[in-house]
């Protein structure tokens, strides 16, 4: 059996800096809607995780702004611990029903715009432990009018956040995200791409480093590239057939989430914050 690892002083580490990253973006938005004459600001509310045994599970703190620019966005951190159920656990990397025992930290952030010129988004970073330890994460761009200008500055605050620390990267995350983010009943694309990366493996303390200096310029990289792109298109005029085939793009967002979302079936699986959860869905949405 393979020994684990605490991780507690990298757990913690990895908790403050998304914590502090949070705190950064929100103040972002905020400026957002400052600057389009709007007081907007995020509501933060405490949970608790919930054990069926009453143990401390940990918890996090969901924010969520509905603003005259952000029709609703929500960021969440958390850091929970426990075990999974045992047919839930085999499912998880580097666990099973004799090791069911987990620590989880990380951010998630999903913004929908009121102007459908403006880009939806969607961002995590996170850290695992099981008898593995492991980053993850990515942010990809949703826009139901796409713009090349918008696809192309954001896939290249992104590549080169990746080059920065391995020239394989980009390319294999941005196809990662490709054939993630897919809806596979529709067959389409959930959007225009981004990247997407799992189990980059941390065997020791110098590859713990290596992985959270990259998931850390992927965090960097989502705060430089997103708010450019929402000041650029946020002033643009739009019809009532652009929000009208907006809210039905929604309604493609919603169902990938809800079939396909690791991160939403993690949640629930693991007694998470069912709000917090399912902060991802659009406020309004419609189907043909």
């Amino acid at each position: 059996m393979r020994t684990r690892m605490p991780w507690t002083d990298q757990t913690a580490a990895a908790k403050e800096w998304f914590e502090s990253l949070r705190d950064r973006i929100c103040a972002e938005f905020e400026a957002i809607e400052r600057e389009a004459g709007s007081d907007a600001g995020f509501d933060y509310i405490p949970w608790d995780r919930e054990t069926e045994d009453g143990t401390e599970g940990g918890g996090g703190v969901r924010g969520v702004m509905k603003g005259k620019v952000f029709e609703k966005v929500g960021v969440n951190v958390s850091t929970v611990s426990g075990e999974f159920a045992p047919q839930f656990a085999d499912s998880i990397n580097g666990a099973d029903a004799d090791n069911p025992g987990f620590t989880a930290t990380g951010i998630s952030l999903v913004a929908h715009m009121a102007n459908p010129h403006v880009p939806a988004v969607h961002m995590n970073t996170r850290f695992l432990t099981t008898q593995s330890a492991w980053f993850g994460g990515g942010a990809d761009l949703n826009p139901p009018i796409p713009y090349e200008e918008d696809t192309e500055a954001f896939h290249a605050r992104l590549r080169a956040a990746c080059a920065a620390h391995n020239p394989t990267y980009y390319e294999r995350f941005s196809k990662w995200a490709d054939d993630y983010f897919f809806i596979p009943h529709r067959g389409v694309a959930r959007g225009v791409g981004g990247i997407f990366y799992d189990h980059l493996e941390c065997e020791d303390l110098d590859q713990f480093e290596r992985h959270f200096a990259f998931t850390r310029d992927v965090g960097e990289a989502f705060l430089d590239a997103f708010p450019a792109i929402v000041r650029r298109r946020m002033g643009q005029e739009w019809t009532e057939e652009e929000k009208a085939a907006q809210k039905e793009w929604r309604g493609r967002y919603v169902e990938f989430n809800l079939v396909y979302d690791r991160g939403t079936l993690f949640g629930l699986k693991t007694g998470g914050n069912i709000d917090a959860i399912l902060m991802s869905l659009p406020p309004e949405v419609t189907w043909s």
